[in-house]
């Protein structure tokens, strides 16, 4: 046996339900449904299905290939599981697992983990390998951060951990854009979608799902919108599971609408550049009516009219940043400038940082973006003190 999947494939099914809404299952050779895996999927919620099926097929394929099942892998088995989807080493197989595809980074890793430990835990209470469960269940103490997130967070004893889980690692130094790409890409790309798609992620910190799914009534562009929940025009932002692009926001935030008007979701503000590119291209190149009533849209070959697809967004962006050669550019970079300059402007606020980016938590926000900048004049002013220069 090689290091090849010689064993049946198994594969993701994705099943597009009359109501546009989009859920995954993972299937087998001959196109049955893998039951157990099935049952979990069904339990997670919208997006988290699709990552963990993807996530889980591989487990399976493993356990196929390791000569294993659901009943009978250990606790090790698990843990060497984990090791081989992260090596980019040669293992004990003779190669990678997975040599035909990159190893899993630390944030796959991350998620993998939760995706084995709720898979495990769901078969136990079926009776499958209750020995298992036992050891994925543990707990820890409370970190001040797990506190903060917390609504009662004086009342804390314990957390869930998560055995499978790799070493926290705290990422303080986020990949940005280049010195000057948002007014070198606002030159180089063609036409006004693309010059206000560079905007709005540059002025909005949008991430991309969010960017791609907004529709028209998503949008109140003018002072004193009538939902009322902010004086300032402003773009809400709502999770969608039935966009024909599949675009989705990460945010769960609860909206609907009253009236007609769209309210609630995640409320990010509007600058007046936003606003510029926006009625450019409404004025110049968006479709008559569309059906879909999504924002951005194709303009070229097939699909023209039809939703922009986040695929299509992040293509655009590398063909651009390609003809420009600043390097690789992606749409989260965008997120992390704008992140890191509103912490600068609001003076090391996260709070503001949180609600104009549409962070969960502050607290994110001051382990990742707040650190000082190794440019400015006051941290080089305070080294030379150290070190004992005058000026």
């Amino acid at each position: 046996m090689t290091g090849r999947l010689v064993v049946g494939e198994l594969r993701v099914q994705e099943i597009v339900r009359g109501d546009g809404r989009v859920s995954y299952t993972i299937v087998d050779t001959d196109c049955t449904v893998v039951g157990e895996a099935d049952g979990f999927l069904r339990t997670c919620a919208a997006g988290t299905d699709r990552t963990y099926a993807y996530l889980l097929v591989d487990h399976l394929r493993w356990l196929r290939f390791a000569g294993l099942d659901t009943g009978s892998v250990s606790f090790e088995d698990l843990r060497h599981y984990m090791a081989a989807v992260g090596a980019e080493y040669r293992g004990p197989f003779g190669l990678p697992w997975r040599e035909s595809k990159r190893p899993y980074g630390h944030s796959a890793l991350k998620a993998a983990a939760s995706c084995l430990k709720g898979f495990y835990l769901h078969l136990s209470m079926q009776g499958v390998n209750a020995a298992l469960a036992e050891r994925l269940r543990l707990s820890r103490l409370p970190t001040r951060a797990d506190r903060q997130r917390a609504m009662l967070g004086h009342v804390l004893h314990t957390m869930p951990a998560n055995p499978l889980a790799p070493d926290q690692r705290v990422r303080r130094h986020p990949k940005m854009l280049p010195e000057g790409a948002r007014e070198a890409l606002l030159g180089a790309v063609s036409c006004a979608r693309d010059r206000m798609a560079v905007t709005w992620l540059a002025d909005g910190g949008f991430r991309i799902g969010e960017l791609c799914g907004l529709r028209l009534i998503d949008l109140h562009l003018r002072e004193q919108a009538p939902c009322g929940q902010c004086r300032g025009a402003h773009v809400h932002i709502c999770h969608r599971e039935d966009n024909a692009n599949r675009a989705r926001a990460k945010t769960k935030a609860p909206w609907g609408r009253r009236d007609g008007i769209v309210c609630g979701g995640t409320v990010r503000r509007a600058s007046p550049a936003m606003i510029h590119t926006y009625f450019d291209y409404i004025t110049s190149q968006y479709p008559a009516q569309p059906a879909h009533g999504h924002l951005l849209v194709s303009l070229h070959g097939p699909s023209r009219g039809q939703p922009w697809s986040t695929a299509a967004a992040r293509g655009m962006l590398r063909r651009a940043a390609a003809r420009l050669d600043i390097g690789q550019v992606t749409p989260h970079a965008f997120r992390h400038s704008f992140a890191t300059a509103v912490l600068d402007a609001a003076h090391g606020n996260a709070l503001i940082a949180r609600d104009a980016g549409g962070w969960a938590s502050a607290a994110t926000v001051e382990q990742v973006y707040g650190h000082v900048d190794v440019h400015d004049p006051v941290f080089a002013a305070a080294l030379e003190q150290v070190w004992g220069h005058r000026p």
